[in-house]
């Protein structure tokens, strides 16, 4: 769970994308991010999540993210996210998904992170830990419960 890092991006200012994208690869940790727009569109808010940990979240996870149970950043759960050409950053490309509304972001030719709603991020997040802590041992399930407990809540951070 630790500590997860803001950013707010001026889009479509390509350095402050490609910064944050880098910010995330190198941090290796889920970094919070709001777009703000040109224009009279509305901020996004969307957390980007390194692959290898977005890999181990979904391979604990049970089941697949539950679009119509959880806010969704404002977008309809039946809403098609909008078809676009990949847009490139930096040494970044981004390639929105249109099955399940989520960016892939890649460099070099490997997707090394993806945008998801900050709700599908908890989810994952929690659904994850709970189907882990199943396999654990009683002292060690015990253990890791009360470090869960001396955590401060995400919006502290």
């Amino acid at each position: 769970m630790g500590i997860r890092i803001n950013v707010v991006v001026d889009h479509p200012i390509d350095d402050d994308v490609g910064k944050a994208l880098g910010l995330a690869q190198a941090v290796g940790e889920p970094v919070n991010v709001t777009f703000l727009w040109e224009g009279d569109r509305e901020a996004e808010h969307a957390v980007l999540v390194p692959s290898a940990t977005l890999a181990l979240w979904e391979h604990w996870a049970p089941t697949a993210y539950p679009r119509n149970d959880v806010g969704d950043g404002g977008r309809t759960a039946t809403a098609e996210p909008e078809l676009d050409h990949p847009r490139e950053f930096g040494a970044f490309t981004l390639f929105r998904r249109r099955a399940g509304g989520r960016t892939a972001v890649a460099r070099e030719g490997v997707v090394v992170a993806e945008l998801l709603e900050p709700g599908e991020v908890d989810w994952l997040q929690e659904k994850a830990r709970d189907v882990r802590q199943g396999f654990m041992g009683p002292k060690q399930r015990a253990a890791f419960k009360e470090f869960l407990a001396r955590q401060p809540p995400v919006g502290e951070q």
